[in-house]
């Protein structure tokens, strides 16, 4: 990809229709492939817009999953997905998670997780058949998402049901494991430019001590100790990694700190310097990560370790925040390029927002009015900083 090439990160909001749809096969009243045909009328909308607008590399919009990683079970055997009220009931404490839901602005009736409740199964498809739709729809660049293994691993961890399948939670990561290795190879075999892996619920680790305090998660009881957690993550994340051919398409790992609300003082704080070393052992092709934030802490002390300043991993460079309304300037835009491209080089720099648009797809955190403008203006930066760094 040429330098600062342009992408969004991958969720956009679903139009009421579609979701009326959805409501309507949950309740036996509508078919999924009727479904199926409205998601992929609007996901070529979707493709449509950001072909409009100049973007590089295209997303779907993720417009047929419920959230970014309950969808998972709609997919997989062995999975169910589960509301947060549905899962009091096989939580120990269940007023401190429902405090938990309360203060993070989460409603427990209105959130699902995909839970772990037997053997796990692939079926030929996670995001394969996504890819497939996007390329009746369109020729440029594409950039599959998928939720990361680690990601996916920790919310299917109930322990009551989910022993039921496994025995421990690292038995269950092997098995998702193997999943994504099938699912990977199908995906290269299929053609796509970059898969994202989507873990957010690594900043939860190194930011809140080992407690557990986002609804990301249903795993209340997992390990206290921020490194050894880290430990398990650097696995999962590292062997998906390795599943990825990078001379035929670029892995990438997301990381955010969380995007579930408008409140932003409510989401999680702190600098990625507690990951770096994870970034290192994992070594995706890039990392897409959250800089349009004061929340995200200093992009120059986080790019100038050596870990990340001699490695040949590129930066997806978040410049926008999903959950403004108003429209960054071009100016700020640019300036942050400015300051990733003269520390790293621009041949490793990409532009993109911090996150998705819609996590959930009953809770968007913007519109599509102001995407269209936020997204305007980043192509726009990313044309001044090509034509900026032309010669160096």
């Amino acid at each position: 990809m040429e330098r600062f090439f342009t992408s969004c990160m991958g969720s956009m909001p679903r139009s009421s229709e579609l979701m009326r749809a959805r409501r309507l096969v949950e309740a036996g009243r509508m078919e999924a492939a009727d479904y199926g045909i409205l998601v992929e009328q609007q996901t070529a909308e979707v493709l449509a817009m950001q072909e409009r607008l100049g973007v590089d590399m295209v997303v779907s919009g993720e417009l047929g999953r419920d959230n970014y990683v309950s969808f998972i079970s709609e997919k997989i055997d062995g999975v169910t997905q589960m509301s947060m009220a549905e899962m009091m009931d096989h939580i120990e404490d269940k007023q401190a998670f429902d405090e938990i839901l309360n203060t993070l602005d989460v409603p427990a009736v209105s959130i699902k997780n995909a839970i772990c409740t037997g053997t796990l199964g692939y079926t030929g498809d996670i995001v394969l058949e996504e890819l497939r739709m996007m390329k009746r729809h369109t020729s440029l660049p594409i950039k599959i998402t998928m939720p990361g293994p680690y990601l996916v691993t920790r919310s299917m961890w109930l322990a009551e049901v989910s022993t039921q399948g496994y025995t421990t939670k690292e038995d269950l990561g092997e098995a998702v494991l193997d999943i994504y290795r099938q699912e990977i190879e199908a995906l290269m075999a299929e053609g796509v430019d970059l898969i994202q892996f989507d873990e957010p619920v690594l900043t939860e680790v190194v930011f809140t001590e080992g407690k557990t305090r986002t609804f990301m998660c249903a795993s209340l009881s997992q390990r206290k100790d921020p490194t050894e957690e880290l430990e398990f993550a650097t696995h999962l994340i590292k062997t998906a990694r390795g599943f990825v051919d990078s001379s035929k398409t670029i892995a990438s790992l997301h990381v955010c700190r969380g995007n579930w609300s408008k409140k932003e003082e409510i989401l999680l704080t702190g600098p990625y310097t507690p990951l770096i070393q994870l970034f290192a052992d994992v070594a995706p092709d890039m990392l897409s990560l959250e800089y349009s934030t004061p929340r995200a802490g200093e992009l120059d002390a986080f790019l100038r370790d050596p870990r990340i300043l001699d490695s040949p991993i590129k930066l997806g460079l978040g410049i926008m925040n999903p959950r403004l309304d108003v429209a960054e300037s071009v100016e700020f835009m640019v300036e942050r390029g400015r300051e990733a491209a003269d520390i790293i080089g621009p041949d490793r720099l990409a532009l993109n927002p911090d996150c998705g648009f819609a996590t959930f797809s009953n809770r968007p955190v913007n519109t599509y009015e102001h995407i269209e403008a936020k997204v305007a203006n980043m192509v726009t930066a990313a044309k001044i900083l090509r034509e900026e760094y032309a010669e160096r």
